[in-house]
């Protein structure tokens, strides 16, 4: 059997003009800004006239750690959304959008695969509507005006050692981690130490997606810690008079995306965080927009659990007063298999005795959820075609002995009829009373904060403090941000901050080696192992195989 490439699908199908996809959503035209035919804003004035409406049912679709076997939770999280739709639910989705470095790197596109898809998957895959280019302008608007004032005179003393503040761009670029510049005598800039982090990691990325409205974009802004003075005192955006023109840089991306699944299912896409360096949830605006229009609001955190879930409700449902319903775990069984020491080209014979010992980080990611946080919550098993009977059973069982039910997915084959099952557990998953709770109390010290993360979590022994972490975490708390919420930097393949320790590990310290406040977001950010804030591309980048032909049809994105 031959299989057609997302691609070919995305490309095949036959998309509902925008204005109508928003008319189906409730949303008038006169919140509506059109990108063409099938994308849009929806300004956020939205959500004031609708204060009123009730809010939906709000599912997190997360999954276990990732393996380059793939689990396809974006998938999911676009079939889920289908499939409530084919029972009669009015199901709205909210999804982050794609980073360019992914898409151009080992990842690819983050639109969903097969056919649970969102569309124009090239458009969401590549410039979309800039809002990943006004962020990181933005984010380099910042670094000149910081730069600037130092050339100037430097008023406010800073110390040019200890700028914290880097610039940004949406690519992997490795080359670009560590840089010395202001080079070529006085007329140029003072010369010093300088890095770029990757777009989603910026701060600006994360304050956009926390912000309400234009008046709290601008106080979170102002509130960015960029450098500190001679005597240790912060240096804020705000100092630099910069949240202003940072804000009118920003005043559209702040607005929601909205486009639509291959079914017609209205999807709100908007903002990119990493779950691994930043705190891997789509906008606040976008969530809450999403929830006033339908009656399940389906949105999805980046990576496993012990990263985008974890974060999803210990920072953003904190910050916006969200309370989830239902949580989906995604699993395949070949990712299982990977846990369980299977190597990527064997992972399609049958292995029982492999599933076996990659099946506990999936059950460990169900304990946080149900145990920790008190959310109801189900398993979706993506279907490969390789899987079978006795691998699927398994793994059913397994869940069934933890006192969680596991429901095969075949939404990337079959769309949203593939994902009717698991569509019909949610419903009932949601009708249950829950106690949500977070993993820590936001008043703990930041070292118990820490420790309640790494111990509840990620199963570890606890944190040690490594490097300038021991000295900074005394600094954060002298200054008065111990009270804010954890954002952990940690490695997405594994529960521990080695990306060799698959399953479930046992046994181990998480090394936390650097501690920074990122004061307009609200979080601190802890930095463990050897996470970094710019990735690299791999020896073969998934650019190479993408091209446009002469009609303006791209190929090769996945």
């Amino acid at each position: 059997m031959s299989y057609k490439s997302d691609i070919e699908i995305a490309q095949g199908c036959q998309k509902k003009k925008i204005t109508e996809i928003a008319a189906s959503a409730g949303i008038d035209d006169k919140y509506l800004e059109q990108y063409g035919h099938f994308k849009a804003k929806v300004d956020y004035a939205l959500l004031k006239d609708k204060a009123e409406a009730p809010n939906a049912k709000l599912v997190l679709v997360t999954a276990i750690n990732p393996t380059p076997a793939g689990e396809g939770k974006t998938t999911t999280t676009v079939g889920l959304a289908d499939g409530l739709r084919k029972i009669g639910k009015n199901a709205v989705v909210a999804l982050r959008e794609p980073s360019l470095g992914p898409v151009f790197g080992v990842k690819g596109g983050a639109a969903g695969g097969g056919y649970a898809q969102v569309v124009p998957m090239e458009d969401i895959n590549l410039h979309f509507t800039g809002d990943f280019h006004a962020i990181g302008a933005a984010n380099n608007l910042l670094a000149a005006m910081l730069d600037n004032h130092i050339q100037q005179g430097n008023s406010l003393g800073i110390d040019p050692r200890k700028i914290t503040w880097k610039r940004a761009v949406d690519m992997n670029d490795r080359q670009l981690r560590n840089i010395v510049d202001g080079l070529g005598g006085k007329p140029n800039g003072t010369p010093r130490e300088d890095g770029f982090d990757i777009t989603v990691a910026s701060e600006v990325m994360a304050v956009l997606c926390l912000a309400s409205d234009i008046a709290d974009l601008k106080e979170r802004l102002a509130r960015i810690i960029v450098a500190y003075t001679y005597d240790d005192k912060p240096v804020t955006a705000g100092e630099l008079k910069a949240q202003g023109a940072m804000a009118a840089l920003l005043k559209d991306a702040l607005k929601p995306n909205l486009v639509q699944t291959l079914e017609g299912t209205p999807a709100f896409i908007h903002g990119g965080p990493f779950a691994n360096i930043a705190h891997g949830c789509n906008s606040v605006t976008a969530t809450r927009m999403a929830m006033k229009l339908g009656d399940y609001a389906i949105t999805e955190a980046g990576f496993g659990a012990d990263l985008g879930a974890e974060k999803f409700l210990d920072i953003k449902c904190r910050m916006a007063g969200l309370k989830p319903s239902a949580v989906v775990i995604v699993a395949t069984v070949r990712a299982l298999k990977a846990h369980g020491g299977v190597a990527k080209a064997d992972l399609n014979s049958e292995n029982l005795a492999a599933l076996e010992a990659g099946i506990p980080n999936l059950l460990q990611h169900v304990e946080n959820i149900s145990g920790v946080y008190k959310l109801p919550c189900v398993v979706a098993i993506n279907a490969f075609p390789a899987d079978t009977e006795a691998e699927l059973a398994l793994v059913e069982e397994k869940c069934r002995e933890k006192g969680v039910k596991a429901v095969l997915s075949e939404v990337w084959a079959k769309g949203g009829e593939g994902g009717r099952r698991l569509a019909e557990e949610v419903v009932k998953l949601c009708e249950e009373a829950n106690a949500f709770e977070f993993c820590y109390d936001e008043k703990a010290s930041i070292m118990d904060k820490l420790n309640a993360i790494a111990t509840r979590i990620y199963h570890a022994d606890g944190v040690q403090l490594a490097g300038n972490a021991v000295k900074q975490l005394k600094q954060l708390e002298a200054l008065g941000f111990g009270d804010l919420p954890i954002c952990m930097a940690k490695t997405q393949y594994s529960f521990s901050d080695d990306p060799g320790k698959l399953g479930a590990p046992k046994g181990f310290t998480v090394q936390v080696r650097n501690l920074k406040v990122s004061a307009g977001a609200g979080f601190l950010v802890a930095l463990t192992g050897d996470i970094m804030t710019m990735p690299g591309l791999p020896k073969v980048p998934a650019a190479e195989r993408i091209d446009v032909d002469e009609n303006g049809v791209i190929s090769g994105l996945f």
